[in-house]
């Protein structure tokens, strides 16, 4: 068993009408999303944005958990309250991105391995002291001809093993994310041939690693049809076959799902994830089966903000609509 601590931050993370807010972007992806409104991107305008989401009111209702960035655990708010504490004080978890992104695998054109097990130890350990009690690292699978292959799959599901082994050593829930991507024309039968294939190797990885189960969080792509694909599979058929992959793949043991939104809109992201629970209700299945969103959640708001203090109060609405709408598509209630 995983320690009564794990568990208890894991079962925290997944809990019922909350899911949990990925702030996790590096420095040039926040850069691309300033850029598109205008904003130059420093270390003060990312702040303040990030400032702009975790001050909120009520944020505690629809988010559990923060993943952040290097550079965001180490700030403060304008009072000097670190994020950290600011969010403990609405009842939200910090967790923290440890992965060095993503690099081309050797051997295998058009696919990927994600770097930053050396020196992770340590690296985890300094979280933890500055408030972190999850971590983060995605595996990114492209899908095309003849890939994900059985290669890419396993170096990464490896990784992944040796990342939540470790994390677990220093008393950080894992947030495991094997994504298979969205990008392509490829038909959800393809993403679910490849999602099968994924979860099967992980989870052979995290039992050959001895990580504790009901200490993990599983954060992958739904299975759904390519974002160009000719004919986009419908919610109720996402979430059929997003059921039937999981329920054959993913050990009882694991405390709950928080699935990524994976480049799909706004309300995409919502519709989809509201049909997984409502079919989940009915067949009552075991875990719990939330969200673990960055875009889904932050477009909104972030193009209402445009960088302007006047337009805070409007944008922080913006996020609060965002994230009760997928609190109730979390419970498979939203209309």
């Amino acid at each position: 068993m995983a320690s009564t601590e794990l568990i208890s931050i894991a079962l925290k993370m997944v809990a019922r009408k909350k899911g949990i807010l990925a702030a996790d972007e590096s420095t040039g992806t926040m850069t691309r999303r300033l850029d598109s409104i205008n904003v130059d991107s420093t270390a003060e305008t990312r702040r303040l944005w990030r400032q702009l989401l975790f001050t909120t009111p009520d944020i505690g209702d629809y988010i559990s958990g923060v993943i952040m960035y290097d550079e965001t655990i180490r700030q403060s708010d304008d009072n000097g309250l670190s994020f950290v504490e600011l969010l403990a004080d609405s009842d939200v978890l910090t967790g923290i991105k440890v992965d060095n992104s993503t690099h081309d695998l050797a051997g295998a054109p058009g696919e990927f391995i994600t770097e930053g097990l050396d020196g992770l130890r340590p690296r985890l350990a300094e979280y933890y002291k500055l408030g972190a009690r999850f971590a983060k690292w995605r595996a990114l699978l492209p899908v095309d001809d003849g890939i994900p292959s059985e290669y890419s799959i396993r170096t990464n599901m490896h990784a992944l093993g040796r990342y939540a082994a470790l994390c677990q050593e220093q008393g950080l829930v894992p947030i495991v994310e094997p994504e298979v991507l969205m990008d392509g024309t490829h038909s959800i039968d393809i993403c679910r041939s490849a999602t099968d294939r994924a979860l099967r190797v992980l989870f052979e990885e995290l039992d050959a690693q001895r990580v504790e189960l009901s200490g993990i969080v599983l954060k992958p792509n739904m299975v759904i049809s390519g974002t160009d694909a000719r004919n986009r599979a419908s919610a109720a058929e996402v979430a059929r076959q997003t059921l039937d992959c999981f329920s054959a793949n993913v050990p009882a043991e694991v405390p709950g799902i928080a699935f990524l939104s994976g480049g799909q809109g706004d309300e995409e992201a919502v519709l989809n994830l509201n049909e997984i629970n409502r079919l989940a209700n009915a067949e009552d299945l075991l875990w719990e089966l939330t969200y673990s969103y960055g875009r889904a959640l932050q477009a909104a708001p972030l193009s209402v903000w445009k960088g302007e203090p006047g337009n805070v109060i409007s944008a922080q609405s913006a996020f609060q609509r965002r994230g009760l709408d997928c609190s109730a598509a979390r419970e498979g209630a939203y209309s």
